[in-house]
């Protein structure tokens, strides 16, 4: 079954005639009258009755109608969301790290929903090896992640560098030089994330040796410091959002480099108007 046969059905059923209908869409009679045959023989039922010179459509036909109108609707739609004409529309799926999508993402998402709201928004976290996953098997249209990982499917683009600041509890005393960590409980996200990579490297280099406590939540963490309990890293955009809910003390070190965000995409989407969209939002803002 074929679009055109079905756009042939529909306007004989129209007009009742297959010559008006061949004038209509600029082919032959006789294509028609085949192409309608076809159908016909692959349905398994009739769907015009000849009456004179003209044709009446049949009971089955006037159920085929009914989807037909519906699949052409649905095609003539699909063609003008993805049109470049056309407004964006559609489903945007997007995924990001959890410190991206607690401080940075909610202004840029509210943003991008009222410059274009016929753009349906679905959002998720994860992890940037998942995240990463999701996007090549095309799971999301695009993600935010903190790493700067080479993929054979993804394409990449530079957003904005996360500040880290060291948070403590102020009943901790004040923290001065990396050694001031070493007899304090450390709450950082598993293994694997770039900001307890970056801790971790900042006190090797300070021959500073600590436990660190795995905790897969920026909400947990801050809720262990703000209580008195321990240190962690984070980027600064998570600090200015929480820090006033008191008990939370940042510190900046020199030594501790900013890490680079980055938005990702399958390199394989294309003429996707509400991720192009997206892509150039985060460019004008980040």
């Amino acid at each position: 079954m074929e679009l055109a046969q079905i756009r042939m059905f529909k306007t004989v059923a129209d007009t009742g005639s297959i010559i008006r209908a061949s004038e209509l869409l600029h082919c032959v009679p006789s294509n028609i009258t085949t192409r309608i045959k076809l159908l016909e023989e692959e349905l398994g039922t009739q769907l015009f009755i000849r009456q004179g010179r003209g044709l009446v459509i049949s009971p089955s036909g006037v159920i085929f109608l009914e989807y037909a109108n519906e699949i052409l609707f649905l095609c003539d739609e699909a063609s003008r969301a993805i049109s470049m004409n056309a407004p964006p529309s559609g489903v945007l799926k997007i995924g990001a790290i959890e410190s991206s999508a607690t401080s940075r993402l909610p202004k840029l998402l509210s943003q991008y929903h009222q410059e274009y709201p016929l753009v349906k928004l679905q959002f998720s976290t994860g992890t940037w090896p998942q995240l990463i996953k999701d996007v090549s098997e095309f799971k999301l249209d695009g993600a935010i992640i903190a790493v700067d990982q080479k993929h054979p499917s993804i394409e990449r683009l530079k957003i904005y560098k996360e500040e880290l600041i060291v948070i403590a509890s102020p009943s901790l005393g004040e923290l001065k030089q990396p050694k001031d960590l070493s007899d304090k409980d450390i709450y950082m996200w598993p293994v694997g994330c770039p900001y307890r990579s970056a801790l971790e490297h900042w006190l090797s280099l300070n021959n500073v040796s600590v436990q660190i406590t795995s905790m897969a939540s920026y909400a947990t963490i801050l809720g262990c410091i703000s209580a008195g309990s321990g240190v962690s890293l984070v980027p600064k955009s998570v600090y200015e959002q929480f820090k006033g809910i008191g008990g939370i003390r940042g510190y900046s070190f020199e030594q501790i480099p900013s890490i680079q965000s980055y938005f990702i995409w399958n390199k394989k989407s294309k003429g996707h108007r509400a991720k192009d969209v997206f892509i150039d939002l985060l460019k004008s803002v980040c």
